[in-house]
């Protein structure tokens, strides 16, 4: 039995990890900042899941973090960086400034900021995973990805220079990369709630759903201590990288 923490449990891929993480029989500490589905899902999955409220981007919070869990709960096997978002897509010109700053605040300083403090004690243990949620944007650049794009590339370096640091140590790192996922919030918060621009993102396609990337998560986390998988790209049979970009007179 492991203890997981999940950030940006309270949704799609966060409550699908906690779900999947807890039939497998370990531990969850499942955090966001609305609390109300957090005791939701404590309700749901009993025991084994701790929900405590937290916004990534409160460095202050973030650091007492795991000072403030339970004594029982201090000693975090896995983190799985998952809390994050995509703000708009306009072109870069017309992009909003504050939603820029917002996706660097959550998906890149956040994530670094719970990394940080989580890692301590897994080196201390000589023991622990991380995963860490990229994207296929910080590979395949489309147009409006701009930042968000920008910052899953961030999370896939990240990832490989956490592996070069600890090398020869018995703490894994993964960057798992999706694609297109329906059934998430992502898309609704890209476009501010619209639900009619948020179902139209995923029309007559046959997405992945989020229990595929937890199904991903958990076979991850079941391998042998030794095998590291650095990156996992994945993507539905109905998506694949465009040709490039070429504009005609």
């Amino acid at each position: 039995m492991k203890t997981i923490l999940v950030t940006g449990a309270t949704a799609g891929f966060g409550a699908a990890f906690a779900r999947r993480f807890v039939a497998d029989g370990h531990r969850v500490i499942a955090t966001g900042r609305r609390v109300e589905r957090l005791a939701a899902l404590a309700g749901e999955l009993g025991e084994r899941l701790l929900p405590v409220a937290l916004d990534v981007t409160d460095k202050a919070a973030v650091a007492g973090f795991v000072d403030g869990l339970p004594e029982s709960w201090r000693r975090i096997d896995v983190l799985v960086n998952n809390a994050g978002l995509a703000l708009g897509l306009s072109p870069a010109w017309e992009a909003d400034l504050a939603d820029w700053d917002t996706m660097i605040a959550t998906n890149v300083t956040g994530l670094i900021h719970v990394t940080r403090a989580i890692l301590p004690g897994m080196v201390a243990r000589n023991d622990g995973i991380i995963l860490n949620l990229g994207s296929v944007a910080g590979v395949y650049p489309y147009p409006g990805g701009h930042v968000y794009g920008g910052s899953k590339a961030f999370v896939q370096q990240f990832s490989l220079n956490l592996r070069a640091d600890l090398v020869g140590r018995n703490i894994r790192v993964t960057d798992i990369e999706p694609g297109m996922v329906q059934g998430s919030e992502f898309s609704k918060v890209r476009f501010g709630g619209d639900e009619n621009k948020a179902a139209a993102v995923y029309a007559g396609a046959n997405a992945m759903v989020p229990e595929d990337i937890a199904e991903t998560a958990a076979w991850l986390i079941s391998l042998p201590p030794h095998v590291n998988i650095n990156r996992i790209e994945m993507m539905p049979t109905c998506q694949a990288n465009g040709p490039f970009a070429v504009k005609r007179e």
